[in-house]
């Protein structure tokens, strides 16, 4: 079930549908100048950790786990704190899966863009959280557990332990005695590329109270959620379910989410060829048809030639991505 509704108390943002819709990009590709370094004033970076068995969320003692596959004893949390971001003010905050994933590419945007001169493709200063999986892959795995489970339980772990943890790092308060996060959910963003893809719309989906801003390059929108998983009986096919015979984006009250998603056109094709619920490009694009047809506010590109979580999509397209994702938010 989703959390209860964020009071907007006034808040309201105009983004227009400029950028919305579905896309085709490749077969050639180029980095985006704006994920470059430009020599712009940098941010500051932090690095920490976090015991999995201080977790009270995931510990990595799961008895749907399977003993064969390694659980990390310690997660990584990469924080990037733009030069633009004052002290004091509470900033806007993306969170990443798979830490540190594309926190090079997203820093390199946050010093371009946060100090453009063209109001279109200006970024917020917020601040960027890469937070690392809990270990290895697939069902039976931490990682899997964490990011393929069809509940609440994921955005609670970032919400209720991984931006408390951020607030109160020594380096970080050392350096920002003042710093604070929003409140509101519309400036709340996560991202995150295959299973971490999955986590970023299941974030949104099932808590939209916290975060509203998704993004989801490659998503695993397929059945791989563990078969012993509690969330089996309601959602037997894991994140298929969104587009699948129960049609939950369909069927289910339009929430407030802004969504962008990506496939690309060898995605994990031959991965399970012979499994329909292992069909990535097929999950992709029954999601984005799925959001079309409600009316969410969406952005779905397909990328030609390229294959799974393939880093020449993210050099080409994730500035425009994260200018699409923020169109519209400002401070309240």
């Amino acid at each position: 079930m989703s959390g209860p509704a964020f009071a907007d108390d006034g808040y309201a943002e105009t983004p227009g549908t400029e950028g919305n819709g579905n896309f085709k990009i490749g077969p050639d590709y180029r980095i985006d100048p704006d994920l470059t370094d430009q020599g712009n004033p940098k941010g500051k970076y932090f690095e920490f950790s976090m015991r999995l068995a201080d977790s009270k969320i995931f510990r990595g003692d799961d008895s749907t786990l399977d003993p064969r596959k390694d659980v990390r004893e310690q997660r990584k949390i990469f924080v990037y704190i733009p030069a633009a971001y004052k002290d004091g003010t509470e900033a806007p905050i993306l969170v990443t899966h798979d830490g540190p994933s594309r926190l090079n590419l997203v820093r390199n945007a946050l010093d371009n863009l946060t100090i453009s001169k063209d109001p279109r493709r200006r970024l917020p200063a917020f601040i960027a959280i890469a937070v690392q999986n809990g270990g290895n892959d697939s069902k039976g795995s931490e990682r899997g557990l964490e990011y393929d489970t069809m509940s609440d339980r994921f955005a609670r772990f970032i919400n209720d332990e991984v931006l408390p943890a951020v607030l109160n790092n020594a380096k970080i308060k050392a350096a920002y005695p003042n710093i604070a996060f929003t409140d509101n959910p519309w400036g709340k963003a996560a991202m995150g590329c295959s299973s971490g893809g999955a986590a970023a719309l299941t974030m949104g989906w099932f808590r939209p109270d916290l975060f509203r801003r998704l993004i989801t390059y490659s998503g695993t929108f397929v059945d791989q959620q563990d078969d012993y998983a509690a969330e089996e009986s309601t959602y037997p096919l894991g994140a298929w379910e969104y587009h699948s015979s129960m049609k939950l984006i369909e069927t289910e009250d339009k929430k407030p989410l802004r969504i962008f998603t990506h496939v690309s056109e060898n995605d994990n094709r031959a991965k399970d060829p012979e499994s329909t619920y292992h069909n990535w490009v097929m999950a992709n694009e029954r999601t984005a048809a799925a959001l079309k047809a409600k009316g969410y506010d969406y952005r779905y590109v397909y990328s030609r030639a390229t294959r799974h979580c393939d880093g020449r999509v993210f050099e080409q397209t994730l500035a425009d991505t994260l200018v699409w994702m923020w169109r519209g938010y400002h401070a309240e």
